[in-house]
């Protein structure tokens, strides 16, 4: 059994996936922070300049100013800011995700058309088949071929 996990855990792809993982947590700090430390406090300007973590619902039915204060009292209490901040967290990483992933996709188109564009066959001068770019002889004639 040891022996067969030692066998799923140095897959390439489970290396692949751990790397993948460590490096979301990090874009996911990046993320989290450009949320809280830049978007955030601009438009809470434009809001009057409210503070998101502190809008919440106290269920039991007082005025609490902070969310500190409700849960120092021990009070339940749901924070819609919270949330908001997260759906705003959740839409900006997929816009800076999909903004990268299209970059990559047009390299990746740009290089596929430069090795696209590079003959893989030649024709042969005797008998006209396409053959190998690398072939010195003809496999269909035995002929003779410059590189």
């Amino acid at each position: 059994m040891l022996l067969e996990f030692k066998k799923f855990a140095l897959k390439g792809n489970m290396i692949d996936l751990a790397v993948g993982v460590i490096i979301g947590g990090a874009f996911n700090t990046i993320v989290t922070s450009l949320v809280n430390d830049i978007i955030m406090p601009v438009f809470s300007i434009f809001t009057g300049n409210l503070d998101f973590t502190n809008w919440f619902i106290a269920l039991d039915g007082k005025y609490y100013k902070t969310i500190e204060i409700a849960k120092a009292e021990g009070v339940a209490t749901i924070n819609y800011g919270s949330f908001l901040s997260g759906v705003i967290n959740f839409l900006i990483m997929a816009f800076v995700l999909f903004l990268l992933v299209r970059q990559i996709n047009k390299i990746r188109s740009k290089f596929t058309k430069e090795i696209e564009q590079q003959p893989t066959t030649k024709k042969c001068p005797r008998c006209l088949s396409d053959i190998n770019i690398l072939a010195t002889k003809c496999p269909h004639c035995t002929s003779d071929v410059e590189i």
